[in-house]
């Protein structure tokens, strides 16, 4: 899904069109290896492997949070912007709320929001808009070329849009990303997906590094 508050002009219909094919397709590939046996198609697993890559992003405190930093713990990852009007605030106040429905297991896999616009979101601003969700959360931004390269291994459609006042808002990329404790990709939760099945997915990324101690090391 694309986040936007806006009446949509053909050109954007069919950018959005394109993005949802390709959205779909990320959490097709990762419903297969989210419900998959482990000897899954070798093609299959190769597609988690490539998506995502390293990054490193500042974190609200000035320090340096990299894909590294994560290692060791599954994570969910959203890409927003801290003047989102809708989406952005409700899914950060979802993924507390799924936190919380999870009891204990609620604090086994990180929840990671990643600013895309660098131009107004500075570390402090993030770290002032995640305290507003009452929860721990990676606030991260960057550089426009540090944030470019994370959205790019992610998948990530970004598109300024102007608004009247000379300001402008932001067309994104709403979907949920989650990552194994390996900082692999193993499915998506959708923007619309029911509770329930979001709930499954995180107890199962979470039930899956219980089970496997060596994939919670950091590399």
């Amino acid at each position: 899904m694309v986040s936007t508050d806006r009446a949509p002009t053909p050109t954007i219909v069919i950018v959005r069109r394109l993005l949802w094919a390709a959205v779909a397709l990320a959490a097709l590939v990762g419903s297969i290896i989210f419900f998959a046996p482990k000897d899954e198609p070798e093609a299959t697993r190769a597609y988690a492997d490539t998506f995502g890559g390293p990054f490193t992003l500042t974190a609200p405190d000035g320090s340096a949070v990299s894909n590294r930093t994560l290692a060791g713990k599954p994570y969910a990852i959203f890409f927003g912007f801290t003047r989102c009007p809708e989406v952005c605030p409700t899914t950060l106040a979802r993924m507390a709320s799924l936190r919380q429905q999870l009891g204990p297991d609620g604090m086994k896999f990180d929840i990671v929001f990643v600013s895309v616009d660098p131009e107004h979101d500075k570390p402090a601003d993030i770290g002032s808009y995640i305290s507003l969700f009452k929860t721990p959360i990676y606030g991260l931004t960057g550089s426009p070329a540090q944030l470019a390269q994370i959205r790019k291994g992610y998948g990530v459609y970004v598109k300024k849009v102007p608004i009247e006042g000379g300001d402008y808002t932001i067309d994104h990329t709403a979907a949920i990303f989650l990552m194994d404790a390996r900082g692999k990709f193993v499915t998506t939760i959708d923007y619309h997906e029911n509770d329930r099945t979001a709930l499954e997915k995180l107890k199962r990324i979470v039930a899956e590094a219980s089970a496997a101690p060596e994939a919670g090391q950091k590399p």
